[in-house]
C-alpha cells in the first residue's frame, strides 16, 4: 500500500512540475482565462457561454489573489485529479501494480498536458467525464443505490460547468439499454437521483430561462463561425492522437470490454464509446469535446494487459508498454506546448502544419496555433491602455469600451489602474455601469475592422485621435487600435444604453 500511495504521489508532483514548465514566459493568459476570471467581479447562475461553476473558481482565485501560480493551478490541479480517478477506477477492476502504473503514465503524457495549461472548464469537464464513468463502474460492481445519488452530484458538478456532459448521458442510455445493466432502468433510486441531479442543476436552468436561454444563441453563433468548419474526418483523426501514447491502451480496453470474461457486465462502457463519439460526429463537435471519453477507457485497457502480460515472457513487455507513452511525450514536447518562441515556430512552420496546428477556427491555417496567438499582446494593449487612461483629464469618467472580451478582461487583469474595460462582446454587455456620466471613451478597436472609428465617433467628441495600436506582430490582436476621445459633445450614457438594449434584442 505504502509502495502504490509513493508512486502516485510521484506521478502527481511531476503532473504539476510538468504543468507550471511546459508555458514559456514570453506567453500572457489566453483569451478566454481573461473573461473566465472577470466572471469572479459578476458571480451570476449563469453566463452567455458557460454555466457558472468556472466563475466560482475564479472567485476564490480571486480571493488567493489572482495570480499566475493560482490561475494555472486549479487547471493542473483537474488534471491531477483525473489522473488520481483513473487509479481508483484500476483498483476497482482489480489492476495490480503494473495496471496503475501504465494507465496513470497513459493519462499524464498525453494531450491533457496541453488542455491542463489553460483556465478553461475543459479540465474540469474531463474530470467530470471521468469521474461519472468511474460511479458508473462502482455502481455495476456493488449496485448499491449510493452510487447513483453521488452519480447525480457528478453530473451536475459537471452541468454548472460545462454543458458538454450531457453527451456523457445521450451516448450511455443506449449503450446500458443494449446490455443486461438495463435492469438499472427498474430501480426507484435511479429515477430518484435523477430528480437530485435536476434539482441542483435547476437555478441554472431557471437562469437560462429568465435570461431567453442565451445558450440556444450561443451554439447558433458558434455552429455558424466555428462549428461549420469542423471538418469530420479531421475530428476522428484528433482522437487519435489526444491519448496517442495510451492508443494501444485504448484499443485493448475495447476488445477487453466484448471479449474479456472479467468485463464482461461492463460490456455497455463499449457501446458508450461508439454512441457518444457518433453523436459528436453528428452534430459537427469540436475535436477537444471528446478528451473526457478516453481516461475511463484507459483503466479498462490497463488492467486488461496487466493480466495479458503478467506470466513467461510477456512479463518483459511491461516496461515497453510503460515506456511507449513517454517516448510519444518526448517529441511532442517541443511542439505541442507554448514553450517556444513564436520566432521558433516560424523557423519550424512545416512541421505544426502538418500536425494540424496553425490551423484555426476559421478553417485557415496562420503563422502561429490559434492559441498561442491569443497569449500574445495582452500585457502591451493593458500597458498603453493604463498610460493613456492616466494621462486624462478626470480619468474616473472615462469609458473603456473594447472591440471583444479578450481585450476586455485583458485590460481589467493586467492594468494598474483599476480600470473596468467592457465590451458589446459576451457577457460583458451585461456588465456596464452607467450610474455617473462618461465625458470621455478610449476605444478598443479590433485589427479588421478599425478604419471609420474616427469617422464614426470622433464628431461626438471635441477631441478624437489615435493614440496607439498592439506592435507584437505574433499576436492575434496585431494592430489592434487605441482611440482616445475627449470632451464628449453628448449624452454617452444615453447612447450606450440604446446599443446594449440593441444588442440583447438581437440575441
Amino acid at each position: 500500500m505504502a509502495r502504490k500511495a509513493m508512486i502516485l504521489t510521484g506521478i502527481i508532483i511531476l503532473k504539476f512540475l510538468l504543468q507550471y514548465i511546459l508555458i514559456s514566459p514570453e506567453y500572457d493568459l489566453q483569451r478566454d482565462e481573461f473573461l473566465h476570471l472577470d466572471q469572479a467581479n459578476h458571480l451570476a447562475w449563469g453566463y452567455l457561454s458557460i454555466p457558472p461553476m468556472t466563475a466560482w473558481i475564479s472567485f476564490l482565485i480571486k480571493l488567493l489573489g489572482n495570480g499566475l501560480f493560482w490561475v494555472k493551478f486549479f487547471p493542473a490541479l483537474f488534471g491531477a485529479l483525473t489522473i488520481f480517478v483513473v487509479w481508483k477506477a484500476i483498483e476497482e477492476l482489480n489492476g495490480n501494480i503494473f495496471a496503475l502504473v501504465l494507465g496513470a503514465t497513459g493519462v499524464l503524457f498525453s494531450a491533457m498536458l496541453r488542455l491542463n495549461t489553460l483556465y478553461q472548464p475543459n479540465s474540469l469537464d474531463v474530470l467530470c467525464w471521468t469521474t461519472l464513468y468511474f460511479v458508473v463502474i462502482k455502481y455495476i460492481r456493488t449496485e448499491k443505490p449510493k452510487w447513483l445519488y453521488l452519480g447525480a452530484i457528478v453530473f451536475a458538478i459537471g452541468f454548472l460547468n460545462k454543458y458538454n456532459i450531457v453527451f456523457l448521458l445521450i451516448g450511455l442510455f443506449p449503450a446500458i439499454l443494449l446490455t443486461e445493466q438495463r435492469v438499472v432502468l427498474a430501480k426507484k433510486h435511479l429515477y430518484l437521483s435523477l430528480l437530485l441531479g435536476l434539482l441542483l442543476i435547476l437555478p441554472n436552468l431557471l437562469w437560462q430561462y429568465r435570461t431567453g436561454f442565451p445558450v440556444v444563441h450561443h451554439l447558433k453563433v458558434l455552429a455558424e463561425t466555428q462549428l461549420v468548419n469542423v471538418d469530420r474526418w479531421g475530428f476522428l483523426k484528433s482522437q487519435l492522437l489526444f491519448y496517442l501514447g495510451a492508443l494501444f491502451v485504448i484499443i485493448s480496453a475495447l476488445y477487453a470490454l466484448l471479449f474479456y470474461k472479467p468485463f464482461r457486465k461492463y460490456r455497455a462502457f463499449f457501446w458508450a464509446i461508439i454512441f457518444t463519439l457518433a453523436v459528436f460526429v453528428y452534430f459537427k463537435a469540436k475535436d477537444y469535446y471528446a478528451m473526457g471519453l478516453y481516461p475511463i477507457y484507459i483503466a479498462f485497457g490497463a488492467v486488461y494487459l496487466a493480466d495479458l502480460l503478467k506470466t513467461g515472457w510477456k512479463r518483459y513487455l511491461q516496461p515497453m508498454a510503460i515506456a511507449i507513452p513517454v517516448l510519444f511525450f518526448i517529441p511532442m514536447y517541443n511542439v505541442a506546448f507554448p514553450n517556444k518562441s513564436p520566432e521558433y515556430i516560424l523557423q519550424h512552420q512545416r512541421l505544426y502544419k502538418d500536425l494540424g496546428m496553425l490551423r484555426w477556427e476559421d478553417g485557415k491555417d496562420h503563422a502561429l496555433p490559434q492559441d498561442y496567438a491569443d497569449m500574445l499582446g495582452w500585457k502591451e494593449l493593458a500597458y498603453k491602455v493604463d498610460k493613456i487612461y492616466s494621462a486624462l483629464p478626470d480619468p474616473a469618467k472615462t469609458l473603456v469600451l473594447c472591440d471583444n472580451y479578450g481585450q476586455a478582461g485583458a485590460i481589467n487583469y493586467y492594468t494598474k489602474k483599476k480600470i473596468r474595460a467592457v465590451s458589446f462582446n459576451a457577457d460583458y454587455v451585461n456588465w456596464f455601469k452607467l450610474d455617473q456620466p462618461y465625458d470621455h471613451l478610449i476605444r478598443v478597436k479590433s485589427n479588421s475592422d478599425r478604419d471609420s472609428e474616427l469617422d464614426e465617433t470622433s464628431p461626438y467628441f471635441h477631441i478624437a485621435f489615435l493614440s496607439d495600436s498592439i506592435t507584437n506582430p505574433f499576436s492575434r490582436e496585431y494592430q489592434t487600435s487605441i482611440y482616445t476621445f475627449i470632451g464628449a459633445k453628448v449624452n454617452i450614457n444615453k447612447r450606450i444604453q440604446e446599443e446594449i438594449d440593441e444588442t440583447k434584442n438581437y440575441r
